[in-house]
């Protein structure tokens, strides 16, 4: 097959269609693919620098309903001796010790509370801005939201409203999963479907909530509704108003199934890291509106995530202090804000630390930290 009308309608940023995406994914060589998201990275990001974060990831409950066969984090309503929400105290600690470590944003999620509904949130976020104004809520997810709106009776934008006026600033790509709903039916029973996804989302950005989005891949979908999973993406961010922030990053990551349901069932997937800068690649050129590609290190571990960076992603996450469902389900890397650094210095790149908006942030402090340890020695 000719990819040569492939790449260059790819180069020009022209949206694909899902048999051309599919066919680039499919059958172009990994070199190649690589070679045309590099550049299409350099459009967006011409200089060598790649970001990163520090915040840390607190689960406001294990509490959810929505059946996910690939999460061993959550617990049913009825499994109280494995409850919890969590405490304000709680809250305080992991918030003072984030501040210690230079961080600046808590990644807030939980889960499908059959209880919790708009008024919890909204009193949680504005106990938090009220004690922290300089943590960002980076909160929920479409799936969380919709259930909020659901169980209190309310339509997706006021919910969203009112957590924006309690304190939200921005909304995780969590739930994605894939955006197919036969892959949701039975990936998570109980979860909002595909079509209730974009909708939330679609309603975030109008309301100028900036957003991510991310896609679990590796499990029972097909490589074409992978493709169609990104062009999803890819259409809605077209619908958003040039002044709006709309998804400013996409992260896959792949299903880990250790202890899962879906392992249970007979799924288990054997981690490729060929198949992930193919993933990356593939993303970065159906994503042309979308300026940030993120290496997901937690799950594929350091080497991968570096080349991922010769091939399409520019940024390396955050160091999350603190991260449970995926890790439950068997990803056991780990960085700190050294670590992380040195890991893009060695991959041929300039770290620099950011914020969620993807502003560089002042990182004087971390200079000074080193200082210190290396005073210790």
């Amino acid at each position: 097959m000719n990819l040569d009308p492939l790449y260059r309608k790819a180069l020009a940023r022209e949206p694909l269609t899902c048999d051309e995406a599919l066919n680039l994914y499919t059958e172009a060589p990994l070199g190649e693919l690589s070679a045309v998201a590099w550049t299409l990275r350099k459009e967006f990001h011409p200089d060598d620098i790649v970001t990163w974060q520090i915040d840390r990831n607190v689960n406001i409950t294990n509490v959810c309903i929505s059946g996910c066969k690939f999460c061993n984090f959550h617990c049913k309503p009825h499994q109280t001796e494995r409850a919890y929400i969590t405490t304000l105290d709680q809250y305080i600690q992991k918030i003072d010790e984030t501040l210690a470590l230079g961080g600046d944003q808590l990644l807030l999620q939980g889960g499908l509370h059959p209880k919790l509904g708009i008024t919890f949130y909204e009193d949680l976020f504005r106990q938090l801005k009220g004690r922290y104004p300089q943590i960002r809520l980076h909160a929920l997810g479409a799936p969380e939201v919709y259930h909020i709106a659901r169980i209190s009776g309310l339509d997706i934008e006021t919910t969203l409203r009112r957590l924006i006026d309690a304190g939200l600033d921005s909304l995780p790509g969590a739930g994605a999963e894939i955006l197919d709903n036969d892959v949701r039916r039975r990936l998570s029973p109980g979860k909002p479907n595909a079509d209730q996804w974009i909708e939330v989302m679609r309603i975030a950005h109008r309301l100028g909530l900036a957003t991510s989005a991310t896609m679990m891949y590796g499990h029972i979908e097909t490589p074409r509704q992978r493709i169609e999973h990104l062009i999803r993406i890819r259409d809605l961010q077209a619908e958003k108003s040039p002044d709006k922030y709309g998804f400013l990053a996409f992260i896959p990551w792949i299903f880990r199934s250790s202890g899962t349901q879906l392992e249970k069932e007979g799924v288990s997937p054997t981690f490729s890291p060929t198949e992930y800068l193919r993933i990356i690649a593939i993303s970065r050129i159906v994503l042309n509106n979308i300026p940030n590609i993120q290496a997901s290190w937690l799950t594929v571990g350091k080497e991968t995530a570096q080349i991922a960076l010769h091939g399409g992603a520019n940024d390396m996450g955050s160091i999350m202090i603190e991260e449970h469902v995926v890790s439950s389900a068997g990803a056991d890397n780990r960085f700190d804000a050294d670590g992380i650094r040195q890991a893009i210095r060695e991959a041929g790149f300039i770290p620099r630390l950011r914020n969620q908006l993807y502003e560089f942030r002042d990182e004087s402090f971390l200079e000074t930290k080193q200082h210190q340890k290396n005073s210790v020695r």
